[in-house]
């Protein structure tokens, strides 16, 4: 089957001397993976920077359900960022976000309004001058509505915990570990009520930023069970936090 989809690379794996592996999240199809020959040539049509994390392209490609890697047949840049390469601080949040997703789309099998959120998110993040601090908390939290276990703030008070499994607050604390006691469930309210147009209102320290961070991926664990350690967590804690 020949489809033509916006595509976001979320990484690119060598393979051998002339190969890679570019897994991707595509609107048309969700999850696709390909294998593309690595340019030997500055001229080549295939450009080896369309395949960097985060890249935004337009492709028309082969899809077969039976095989693993599909096949390009035509690719290019559906937008160039602007700083996002650029500036360590947005670079260090995108390299972030690029892991995470890598684990968090898995059997995504239609893009749809979730490849939009993320493509126009990322569009966001690069045209922002100041005030992006808090993005990939803003991200994450609001990804979990397009995955299924968007945080739900019926039944809020002081003094509440949340839940973490049933994604709710209560009034007690459940009868299992997975829940955050009054305080940190305070937090999520907080996360919640954040976007993109307000986020620069929240003043967080780097230690409640990480913490919150620390809560999310707790939380994407426990309804994705398998979810990895990331990597690129500990360089956005140092350039970032």
């Amino acid at each position: 089957m020949l489809v033509k989809t916006g595509a976001i690379v979320l990484r690119a794996l060598r393979y051998g001397e002339s190969k890679m592996v570019v897994d991707t999240f595509t609107r048309e199809c969700g999850r696709l993976s390909f294998m593309v020959s690595v340019p030997q040539k500055a001229r080549s049509r295939v450009k080896k920077q369309y395949f960097q994390p985060l890249a935004q392209l337009d492709m028309e490609c082969e899809v077969r359900p039976s095989r693993e890697l599909q096949r390009i047949r035509e690719v290019g840049m559906a937008c160039a960022y602007a700083s996002l390469p650029f500036d360590s601080c947005k670079l260090s949040i995108a390299m972030f976000v690029a892991e995470f997703l890598c684990h968090a789309l898995r059997g995504e099998q239609h893009g749809g309004p979730l490849f939009d959120y993320v493509a126009d998110s990322l569009l966001w993040l690069d045209g922002s001058k100041d005030g992006f601090a808090n993005f990939h908390i803003v991200f994450l939290i609001r990804l979990s509505r397009f995955l299924g276990f968007y945080p739900n703030l019926d039944g809020y008070a002081p003094g509440c915990s949340f839940d973490l499994r049933a994604s709710c607050f209560c009034d007690r604390p459940p009868l299992h570990p997975d829940y955050l006691g009054p305080r940190e469930a305070a937090l999520v309210g907080i996360m919640v009520r954040m976007n993109f147009a307000t986020m620069r209102l929240y003043r967080l320290s780097r230690d409640e930023r990480n913490r919150l961070v620390d809560i999310i991926i707790r939380y994407y664990r426990i309804h994705l069970p398998g979810f990895p350690e990331l990597r690129s967590l500990a360089v956005l804690r140092e350039l970032h936090g």
